[in-house]
C-alpha cells in the first residue's frame, strides 16, 4: 500500500505519549471530524493530550499512530481495554485517518492493530461508534462490525430557553424531595447515597451492544471524578435527594478545561423506585439554570440518548434539547482464538 505523495503507512504502537505525537493525533482527529462531522467541535489540543496520557476509570488505553514514510501523520487508533468487573470482555476503538489520506488501506491497518491486541488481552467484544451515514459506518460494516445501537445526539441552546418556564420546572415543588449540588467529587456526607443512585444507570437502553454492567461504590465515584479533574475538565452535578435520605436522581454535566461555549451531558438517572415523579425534568432544569447563573460562558449542552429509550428523549425535548445528528454502536465479535 503506498501514498502517491508520502510513501508506505507504518503503524506504531504508542507506549508513553510525547508532546508531537499527540500533537500529530490532534491533526488527524481535527482533519477527520472536520469532514465527517462538520459543525462538532473537535476536542482541543489539551484535550487529546490529556485523553492520551491521564489515566481513565476502570480502563488501560492502548494507542497506535499510523506515518507515512515522511513521518506525515495518517490516522490515528485508540483502544480502551476495560478492566472493572463486569466489562472485561469488552474494549471499546476510536479510529480515524485524515481524509487526504483514505482509501489507501491505512485505516485497516489501525484496525488489524487494535484487533490483535483485543485477542492478546482475551477480549471478545469490540465496539464503536460512528456518525449515520458517513465513512465511518461504511467501513465498520465492510470490516464485519454489526449494528448494535442507534444514539440521537441533541442540543440545548441556554440562550433560546424560555426563561419563566425553565424557573418554573426548576423552582417546581416536589414533595419529599429536595434539589442539592455540588462541583467535582461528591460531598461525603452523600457520597454513599450518590454511590447507589450511580447503579440505575445500568438499566438504560442500550440496544444489542453487548456492554457489560458497572458496579459502582464510593471509591469509584470519587476516582470518576478526580479522572474528570485530571484532565483539566469540571464536573457540574445536582441531583434530588429524598426525606429518607435516598439520592432519588441526578444528572451531570461537564465542562471542557478549553473553556469552551458547549458543555457535554454526563449521566442522568432515576432511581427506579422514584419514577413517575418528574424527577429526571428537574434535576436537568435546575442544572440549565444553574448553568445561566454560574457559567454565561457556556452557550450549549450536548447530549446522546438511545433511539429507544422514548421517556428520556421526552424529558429532553420537553426542556428545549432539539436533534441534530446521529451516531450508531457498532460491535465486533472477536475471535479468542
Amino acid at each position: 500500500m503506498t501514498s502517491s505523495a508520502s510513501g508506505a503507512a507504518h503503524v506504531i504502537p504508542l507506549q508513553s505519549v510525547s508532546a508531537a505525537e499527540a500533537g500529530a493525533w490532534y491533526q488527524v482527529v481535527a482533519a477527520s471530524m472536520a469532514h465527517d462531522l462538520p459543525g462538532v467541535p473537535a476536542p482541543g489540543p489539551g484535550q487529546i493530550h490529556a485523553q492520551l496520557t491521564q489515566p481513565a476509570l476502570g480502563s488501560r488505553r492502548l494507542a497506535w499512530l499510523a506515518n507515512a514514510g515522511d513521518r506525515t501523520p495518517l490516522g490515528v487508533a485508540g483502544l480502551r481495554v476495560f478492566t472493572s468487573p463486569g466489562r472485561q470482555h469488552l474494549a471499546e476503538l476510536e479510529l480515524h485517518v485524515d481524509p487526504a489520506h483514505r482509501r489507501l488501506r491505512t485505516g485497516s491497518l489501525l484496525l488489524s492493530a487494535a484487533v490483535a491486541a483485543c485477542r492478546a488481552e482475551g477480549r471478545r467484544s469490540l465496539v464503536a461508534t460512528a456518525a449515520a451515514d458517513s465513512p465511518g459506518e461504511a467501513f465498520s460494516e465492510r470490516h464485519g462490525f454489526r449494528r448494535a445501537l442507534t444514539l440521537d445526539h441533541l442540543v440545548l441552546r441556554l440562550s433560546e430557553l424560555d426563561g419563566a418556564a425553565l424557573l418554573r420546572i426548576a423552582d417546581a415543588e416536589h414533595t419529599g424531595y429536595r434539589l442539592t449540588g455540588w462541583t467535582g467529587t461528591v460531598p461525603g456526607e452523600l457520597a454513599d447515597a450518590f454511590a447507589t443512585a450511580k447503579n440505575a444507570m445500568n438499566d438504560m437502553p442500550v440496544g444489542d451492544l453487548d456492554y457489560g454492567s458497572v458496579a459502582w461504590d464510593v471509591e469509584r465515584v470519587r476516582a470518576m471524578a478526580k479522572v474528570v479533574a485530571d484532565r483539566g475538565d469540571t464536573l457540574l452535578t445536582v441531583a434530588a435527594v429524598h426525606d429518607d435520605g435516598t439520592m432519588a436522581g441526578y444528572t451531570e454535566i461537564v465542562l471542557p478545561g478549553c473553556s469552551g461555549p458547549r458543555a457535554q451531558q454526563y449521566d442522568t438517572a432515576v432511581v427506579p423506585a422514584h419514577r413517575g415523579h418528574g424527577l429526571g425534568l428537574w434535576v436537568k432544569a435546575a442544572m440549565a439554570r444553574r448553568l445561566r447563573a454560574e457559567h454565561p460562558g457556556v452557550v450549549e449542552i450536548e447530549t446522546d440518548n438511545a433511539e429507544d429509550n422514548v421517556h428520556m428523549l421526552a424529558v429532553n425535548h420537553r426542556l428545549g434539547f432539539r436533534s441534530y445528528r446521529r451516531t450508531r454502536e457498532f460491535q465486533l465479535d472477536v475471535p479468542t482464538t
